[in-house]
């Protein structure tokens, strides 16, 4: 990749390259590596693309800016430029936790680039809303002891939130996987996108989501639980929610063929154009 904005989001494309494209993006803590286990089950089919946001994996981390990146717009605006860049028409675009965020921002920006979303365990808004009754699954003085938590070891954040974050409690090899990802993590990009993942809220924009979705719930989350995925159903006007068997938050790592199949099943009644 030669283009100043696919080196600086380290885009890797795989797979047919003719086929229809997908796009997989990560979420907090995390890089395009999360998703080698569900990959491999589009390459024979689709132009598989995946990549990892500023600051995170192998991308260029002298781009990270910290007031760009103190808000969802600063990956949107990345997320777009790669569809630029590539002149990306009728995409798919799976997104994980926060990364659903940004497809919710981004298909409401320029539906032009997508022909389908896949908010893959996502929450509009992690934090409750008491102004308007809305319940996230954290309030705001939790999140605010979690931001603190997070301020004051990360490392040690780290090792108590893997296991809680990705629940499966008899695969410890699966935490010490998501851990060893957060400690890759420069730790004060990693306050800065924890802020951005956990605060942020795209409830207004889920109405402004008119390309198909396919919202993907676990059966059990501690960050999206399954009430949040109705609660998006019921306002992105042409979605379909689809609840896994898996548990916890990453399921494309503990339940890689469910989720895959899950993905294939629904682009095989709603393809990419």
């Amino acid at each position: 990749m030669t283009s100043e904005v696919l080196s600086r989001n380290n885009v890797q494309i795989l797979g047919n390259e003719a086929g229809p494209v997908v796009i997989f993006a990560h979420g907090f803590g995390c890089d395009q590596g999360m998703w080698r286990r569900v990959i491999p089950h589009f390459t024979d089919q689709y132009r598989v693309l995946a990549f990892d946001h500023v600051g995170s994996g192998d991308s260029d981390k002298t781009a990270y800016d910290s007031a760009k990146y103190s808000s969802l717009d600063g990956y949107v605006s990345d997320l777009l430029e790669i569809c630029a860049e590539l002149d990306l028409r009728d995409a798919t675009f799976v997104g994980h936790s926060v990364s659903a965020m940004m497809a919710v921002a981004a298909a409401a920006a320029a539906p032009q680039h997508f022909a389908n979303m896949v908010l893959l365990a996502s929450s509009p808004s992690y934090m409750d809303r008491p102004e308007d009754g809305y319940t996230g699954g954290f309030s705001g003085a939790d999140i605010d002891e979690l931001l603190v938590s997070l301020d004051a070891n990360y490392i040690v954040w780290a090792a108590a939130m893997a296991p809680m974050i990705m629940g499966n409690p008899d695969s410890p090899e699966l935490h010490n996987e998501l851990e060893g990802s957060f400690c890759r993590l420069d730790p004060a990009i990693a306050r800065d996108f924890a802020r951005v993942s956990f605060r942020s809220d795209v409830r207004d924009l889920l109405e402004d989501v008119k390309v198909p979705t396919l919202i993907l719930q676990c059966s059990d989350d501690l960050l999206a639980p399954p009430h949040v995925g109705t609660y998006t159903h019921d306002r992105v006007p042409n979605s379909t929610l689809v609840t896994l068997k898996a548990t916890g938050h990453l399921p494309h790592v503990s339940a890689p063929e469910e989720t895959a199949e899950a993905i294939l099943s629904y682009l095989a009644r709603v393809p990419a154009a």
